[in-house]
């Protein structure tokens, strides 16, 4: 099993819960994907677009159950990024826990690298 990562602001995670779909971010809307994280990536991409951001939430989504919609792309440094190319199902979700930043980073559930 691989566990994938979305970091998500309260407001989005709330209407998702709601809907019980998520369709994506701002940036996930423009770039035609929903953008996720593997365990090894999710500390840098918080890093690089969250910085400072004591507001957000973490999922965690079992890649196996997302079917032929996830595909593994380069982007950053060359790595292979998850996309999905559908809406994510709350279903789909794992676990979701509070991101906070401690005031040099974000700190992760002990679950994220296990």
């Amino acid at each position: 099993m691989t566990t994938i990562f979305k970091i998500i602001d309260p407001a989005a995670h709330q209407a998702a819960t709601l809907k019980g779909q998520f369709m994506g971010a701002e940036i996930d809307l423009k770039d035609g994907y929903i953008h996720f994280s593997t365990a090894a990536q999710v500390a840098e991409t918080a890093k690089r677009h969250f910085s400072g951001r004591s507001d957000l939430m973490l999922w965690a989504i079992e890649a196996d159950r997302l079917g032929p919609a996830l595909k593994w792309e380069v982007s950053r440094s060359g790595q292979l990024f998850p996309h999905l190319y559908a809406p994510l199902m709350m279903t789909q979700v794992i676990w979701s826990k509070p991101l906070p930043w401690d005031g040099l980073a974000h700190v992760f559930p002990p679950e994220t690298f296990a």
